[in-house]
């Protein structure tokens, strides 16, 4: 498979410091890349201009072949259908995974265990804030799945489930840029590794 996301010389300034200096990678389709180092190396500054919540200072994002540069994406979930029924109806007709409402229910339930959605799996998303709508959007069988320090705070069994689960939703076919500072974690999910160090990729290459 090709890349389906390109990160070209990407840099962001805050007042003079610059946080992200001409940072370039590529994150094939299908795969797990990770993005590690220190704190304060940048990684989530270059999470948050790929999404779109900070506008870079220079340089390209390029997502399937289009640039999305400075754009941000729009929560759009099924207005009259529960939580629950958004993720599998994501799961049916997204990736067209599975063929039974049941087995699509199922994979459903297991990723609003992982978003902390599950206990709201039967509200309409209007019901809910901003935040819990972003989690939405990301339980519902995206292409590509960015995920920051998601294993933080989480003892080693819970830490193992999570890799499972994280696993299992790359299976499914949703590529995944994760940050995370759990080594055992990033070794056992990722085919390649992006290191960042006080603002700028330092190498990059498998773990």
């Amino acid at each position: 498979m090709g890349n389906i996301l390109e990160i070209k010389d990407l840099s962001k300034n805050f007042k003079g410091l610059k946080a992200v200096d001409s940072v370039s990678f590529a994150v094939e389709e299908g795969g797990i890349t990770g993005l590690i180092g220190s704190n304060g190396a940048g990684k989530t500054t270059v999470f948050n201009m790929i999404s779109g919540v900070f506008p870079p200072t220079a340089g390209h994002i390029i997502y399937k072949n289009k640039e999305i540069t400075g754009t941000f994406q729009i929560m759009k979930p099924l207005a009259s259908m529960s939580v629950l029924d958004n993720v599998a109806s994501g799961a049916l007709y997204g990736r067209k995974k599975y063929k039974s409402v049941k087995e699509a229910k199922e994979y459903a339930e297991e990723i609003l265990h992982f978003t902390g959605l599950y206990e709201r799996k039967d509200w309409l998303p209007g019901e809910m804030g901003t935040p819990f709508k972003k989690r939405l959007e990301l339980a519902r069988d995206p292409d590509m799945l960015l995920l920051d320090e998601v294993m933080a705070g989480l003892n080693p069994t819970e830490t193992d489930e999570a890799v499972e689960l994280i696993r299992k939703i790359n299976e499914n076919g949703t590529t995944i840029l994760l940050i995370e500072h759990v080594m055992r974690a990033v070794a056992n999910l990722c085919q390649k590794v992006v290191v960042m160090h006080h603002g700028e990729k330092i190498t990059e290459g498998t773990p």
